[in-house]
């Protein structure tokens, strides 16, 4: 696991230097599940018209029967079971996958593929997450070869910052009840924050809830007594907001945490806010004597209509 999170820049950079030119179309559905969806949804609040829907509400709820000119579909491991039953929704789609000879890579409408190239993964997600984002940055016509570098040269510190906040979890956890464990964010950030509760819940068995900052203040902020609320924060228009909701709540009981890039601009900070916890992930799951990473299910859900 620890190999997997400490690739992540080398990863990043042979994808900046190897992958084919290309762009993503816009005004489409962009379809995921898990860490393949919430990438695609820091595009949306990053101001990219484009349409990010989960692969299995999309398919049961949303879908009317009718062929869709195109789509996109992204699908880390290439076999998630609802990411494919959208193949047949579209006339043609793009696929952005990890491994080009999947499923949805090879399926019939298939007019694009795009390689994530970040090699095999077997624990929660970490380069194919940086990776798609890293996708999606290119294809929308970013530049990102200053994020990549910034991601390159600061990484020893979000290894740093994991560990610290492993050890201030796991002292918390150790000193009695704690009602709560929150990561928020805003803007492209509430995909940080989703995607942080995702990989946390997964390395520790503990349940980390990801969600808009906004989103928290209105209701989940009254459980703040005991509780442990990590705040992503970068520049932006809520950037006030979250500072004054920290002293209220802090205030109130709550033990708040912080992630913070200061170097990235808010849309970029998405490839470096999310690096910390997958440190702290693994760090805490070693405190914590959890070693399994998936358990109840795989790494790649397969189920049936």
């Amino acid at each position: 696991m620890l190999s997997e999170i400490k690739s992540i820049p080398v990863h990043a950079k042979y994808f900046l230097e190897n992958s084919n030119s290309y762009s993503l179309p816009l005004k489409v559905p962009y379809i995921g599940m898990g860490s393949s969806y919430f990438s695609s949804l820091a595009f949306k609040y990053m101001g990219v018209d484009i349409y990010p829907e989960l692969a299995s509400e999309f398919f049961n709820y949303v879908h009317t029967g009718k062929k869709l000119k195109n789509g996109v579909l992204l699908s880390q491991s290439g076999k998630s079971s609802e990411v494919l039953w959208c193949t047949s929704c579209f006339n043609k789609y793009t696929a952005i996958s990890n491994d080009v000879n999947s499923p949805l890579c090879k399926s019939a409408g298939i007019d694009n593929v795009i390689s994530l190239l970040a090699d095999e993964e077997k624990f929660s997600s970490s380069k194919s997450y940086i990776n798609t984002l890293l996708a999606l940055f290119k294809g929308f016509g970013f530049d990102i070869q200053k994020p990549v570098e910034l991601l390159t040269n600061n990484f020893a510190t979000y290894d740093q910052q994991g560990k610290a906040l492993a050890d201030v979890i796991f002292e918390r956890l150790q000193s009695g009840n704690v009602r709560g464990i929150y990561i928020t964010g805003s803007g492209p950030n509430v995909a940080t924050a989703m995607q942080a509760g995702l990989i946390m819940s997964e390395m520790t068995k503990l349940n980390f809830h990801g969600l808009p900052m906004a989103q928290y203040d209105h209701g989940p902020k009254e459980t703040a007594k005991d509780s442990i609320v990590i705040q992503i924060l970068s520049r932006g228009k809520s950037y006030d907001r979250s500072v004054r909701l920290a002293e209220v709540i802090r205030s109130a009981g709550a033990t708040v945490l912080t992630v913070e890039e200061p170097q990235a601009t808010e849309n970029e900070s998405i490839l470096n806010n999310i690096v910390p916890f997958n440190f702290m992930g693994y760090y805490l799951s070693q405190l914590l004597n959890v070693y399994d990473t998936f358990v109840v299910g795989g790494k790649i859900t397969e189920v049936s209509e």
